[in-house]
């Protein structure tokens, strides 16, 4: 991609605050913010991270829910040339502590309530403001209400988002600008994201699943409706009340929105175009959104990493509602088996992916980033997904399971090695084996299967909510299951999948 059809956003937003400076760009509550407000604003936040002596590539984390406050820090960052890490508020005291570091920020900026609720955050070892106009205010004191003008490299990194926040080592990915550029690109051209669009966001902005709906619908010159935390009636009025024509959601909020008793009663008509990515998304459900929710639907497949996506737009394929669609344009995806080579049209294989929307790696691990990558015979860097699928004739994708042990509830990524990890430091756990199970209303739920030390007695609940202690809220148990020994391969390989069906099938 060239640098002349790189799109900048934070320069794309001051282009749209001159243009049309009265167009309303954020709506949070009974909060509205115009393009020139919030240009203004960005201007500042920029200003006041040069005043206090940070440069270009260097990093601010964020960790709070979604506000007005939260979108002027990012898009203020990155018109310094500054990256946000960002880091999800879900996670534990001493899991933030450690991103923030680890992303090597200068500043964290959190949500008040929850620093204040938690003495392990009052004790971190970079400077820590609030995420609110407060916080703002604090460190851009003094600073001057205009930036130096800062040219952006697309090579610069224009995130890093964490793939886990729980007590493991999490692995930041780092998302370059023209990585962003290439989802901007494609959203404009073919779903529709113009000036007159509005984006209810209902979803977090620590999430890529949401940075591919927000960062386009923002850089376009729309109106982006924030929604704090999600409620699927509240969606409802929202979507009603502000003419919503995108969305982007995850298959658990689609399902609560759809089971509200009263659905048929809200006025969706203005809907364009919907969304959804991050988990398995049943054809049953699809097909119930098709039938009574305006608009159309589109399923990305894909990962935070890059490399390969597959969409299906699925009100033009309603046959093809099992699947994950086609590669995208532009996208190279392929199948490959255990050692590597590429397997023939119907055989299952894992899927690799390739494209210009391909994360850089995992910032300061640089094994783990080799270990995701995959070279085809002429050189060409592919990234793993670590799913399995198979294409059919027509060039349609559908996942057959995930090679990887990641659990996906209700859109956010669980690794069952670091609920282990926790689980093995209970004085009273042998052993412990962690699978997601089918759930109803999370897509996915996790199961520990724990093998109790001799002469030790305790109970499911207790059990969960020791551990509950110990992790975010999104890595909370669902069950336990007590076992006198864990099921094994031959090399002592714990077979999950055993563990899996003996939960469906007791």
């Amino acid at each position: 991609m060239s640098t002349e059809t790189m799109h900048i956003v934070p320069d794309m937003i001051r282009k749209y605050a001159l243009e049309k400076p009265d167009q309303t760009a954020l709506i949070h509550r009974e909060i509205q913010l115009s393009y020139a407000q919030f240009n203004q604003q960005v201007d500042r936040v920029a200003a006041g991270l040069q005043h206090i002596g940070l440069r270009p590539e260097a990093t601010i984390a964020l960790c709070g829910l979604n506000s007005i406050s939260y979108c002027v820090l990012f898009i203020g960052a990155l018109r310094a040339g500054v990256t946000p890490a960002l880091i999800a508020p879900s996670s534990t005291a001493p899991a933030i502590n450690s991103m923030a570091l680890d992303s090597g920020a200068n500043i964290l900026f959190i949500d008040k309530a929850l620093a204040e609720s938690t003495p392990e955050l009052q004790n971190a070892k970079i400077p820590t403001f609030s995420l609110d106009d407060a916080g703002i205010n604090a460190f851009t004191s003094g600073a001057p209400d205009m930036p130096e003008p800062v040219t952006i490299d697309p090579n610069w990194a224009f995130n890093i988002i964490y793939s886990s926040g729980t007590t493991g080592a999490p692995k930041g990915i780092v998302q370059s600008h023209k990585m962003r550029s290439g989802h901007i690109g494609r959203a404009g051209a073919g779903f529709g994201f113009t000036s007159d669009a509005v984006t209810l966001i209902a979803t977090p902005l620590y999430s890529n699943t949401t940075l591919v709906s927000f960062i386009p619908a923002i850089a376009l010159g729309g109106t982006i409706v924030l929604m704090e935390k999600f409620d699927a009636k509240t969606y409802l009025e929202l979507a009603q009340k502000h003419r919503a024509t995108h969305t982007m959601l995850v298959p658990v909020q689609y399902k609560r929105i759809m089971d509200v008793p009263n659905f048929d009663r809200f006025d969706l008509s203005s809907f364009q175009v919907k969304f959804c990515t991050s988990a398995p998304f049943s054809a049953t459900l699809k097909a119930d959104i098709l039938a009574r929710w305006p608009g159309g639907l589109v399923e990305f497949y894909g990962m935070t990493e890059g490399g390969g996506t597959c969409i299906l737009i699925a009100h033009q394929h309603p046959d093809k509602l099992t699947t994950v669609g086609v590669p995208a344009e532009g996208h190279d995806i392929r199948l490959i088996d255990d050692d590597g080579c590429e397997v023939e049209l119907g055989t299952m294989g894992e899927i690799v992916g390739a494209s210009s929307i391909m994360m850089e790696g995992y910032r300061g691990l640089p094994e783990k980033t080799r270990e995701a990558e995959w070279y085809d015979k002429s050189g060409k860097r592919f990234i793993r997904t670590g799913d399995v699928g198979v294409f059919d004739k027509e060039g349609f994708l559908t996942l057959m399971d995930r090679k990887k042990d990641m659990i996906i509830s209700g859109g956010f990524n669980i690794y069952p090695s670091d609920l282990e990890a926790e689980l093995m430091r209970h004085s009273a756990v042998a052993d412990v084996a962690v699978v997601g199970v089918p759930s109803e209303d999370w897509g996915e739920t996790p199961v520990a299967y724990v093998v109790l030390k001799s002469n030790t007695e305790q109970n499911t609940g207790a059990i969960k909510g020791w551990l509950a202690e110990r992790v975010g809220k999104t890595q909370r148990l669902h069950d336990v299951v007590f076992t006198s020994e864990l099921p094994r391969s031959a090399i002592g390989k714990i077979l999950k999948r055993e563990l899996r069906d003996s939960y469906a099938n007791p």
